[in-house]
This record gives C-alpha cells, sequence and structure tokens, in this order.
C-alpha cells in the first residue's frame, strides 16, 4: 500500500514519510501546493431558453471580459445596458474589486444578454457570500431581487415541442367534414 501512495503521488520515500498518515498528508500538500496562495474566485451560471452563460467572479481590479472581448463589445447595443444592470445596481463599490470573465453559448442575441446579466448577478452574491459575508449577500440578493427577480431566478420557460397532426405544438390541421 505504501509503494502504491509512494506512486500515485510521486513523493519520495523518507522516513518521516513511514512514520505516520498525519506525516503523509503533511507531506502530499507540501509536494502539491508549496507556498501558493489559493485564489478566492467563484463560478456561476444564469440561462435563458436556450442560453447558457458561464460567469467566473474572482478578486481583481475591475475588468469584465465576454468570451476574451472586453465587456463593451456587446451587440446589440441597445441590449448592452441590460448587462450592465447587476453593476448598476449593486454601485462601483461593490464590483471594483472583482474581475469577472463571461463565456455564453446557444440560444439567440436577446437569450445570451439575459443569461448574461443572470450569471453577473448570481456570480457577485455568490462571492460576497462566501467571501465576504452572509449580511452583505443578503443585502446585495435583496436589491437585486426588489429589481426585477429574473436576476437571481431562471425563467423555466422552454419551447414546446411538436406534436403529430399538426403543423406545431398546438396548432391541428384544418379538418374537412366532407
Amino acid at each position: 500500500i505504501l509503494a502504491q501512495a509512494v506512486f500515485q503521488h510521486k513523493l519520495p520515500l523518507t522516513p518521516n514519510f513511514v512514520c505516520s498518515t498525519e506525516v503523509f498528508t503533511l507531506t502530499t500538500m507540501q509536494a502539491e501546493n508549496p507556498t501558493k496562495a489559493i485564489p478566492e474566485r467563484v463560478q456561476c451560471f444564469g440561462r435563458k431558453k436556450t442560453a447558457v452563460a458561464v460567469a467566473l467572479v474572482k478578486t481583481g481590479k475591475g475588468k469584465f471580459s465576454l468570451n476574451g472581448c472586453p465587456i463593451t463589445t456587446i451587440k446589440p447595443d441597445i441590449l448592452r445596458v441590460k448587462v450592465y444592470e447587476p453593476f448598476l445596481i449593486l454601485g462601483n463599490e461593490v464590483t471594483k474589486k472583482l474581475d469577472i470573465r463571461l463565456r455564453v453559448k446557444g440560444g439567440g442575441y436577446t437569450s445570451q444578454v439575459y443569461a448574461l446579466r443572470q450569471a453577473i448577478a448570481k456570480g457577485i452574491v455568490a462571492y460576497y457570500q462566501k467571501f465576504v459575508d452572509e449580511a452583505s449577500k443578503k443585502e446585495l440578493k435583496d436589491l437585486l431581487m426588489a429589481y426585477d427577480r429574473s436576476l437571481i431566478v431562471a425563467d423555466p420557460r422552454r419551447c414546446e415541442p411538436k406534436k403529430f397532426g399538426g403543423r406545431s405544438a398546438r396548432a391541428r390541421f384544418q379538418k374537412s367534414y366532407r
């Protein structure tokens, strides 16, 4: 068993390694992560219809990017304000110390924008819950929910599948009696 542990973790076989399991766990921690701080980051997603957006929120300098590009490049321009809503509601002091990387796939323009704004809002709330404190997280969440519930809670509506006997989900072919 000891030989397997050494082989799996690629650790040198030393006398203190053999002594006890406590020393073994210490040695593996040091080998895997020597003096490297764990970054403060959370990953959240937002959904609208078939669009899925993922937000990676971490401690930083206030940089926001979408699929590797600046967030200011979002098209159409009219819907860009919808993506900025969580930032405008929460204020600059909340978001200036956060970096947010966004990825979005699927759906159309509008669905992607709504998925993005939900991912941003949920990501900031999750970050505050994990790394700041519960009281400020509740405050942020209440602000967002008061403005628009869809910033936190996903819309469960989906496209209804087509059935036989008609051209769509509900419409039927015209019936002839003669």
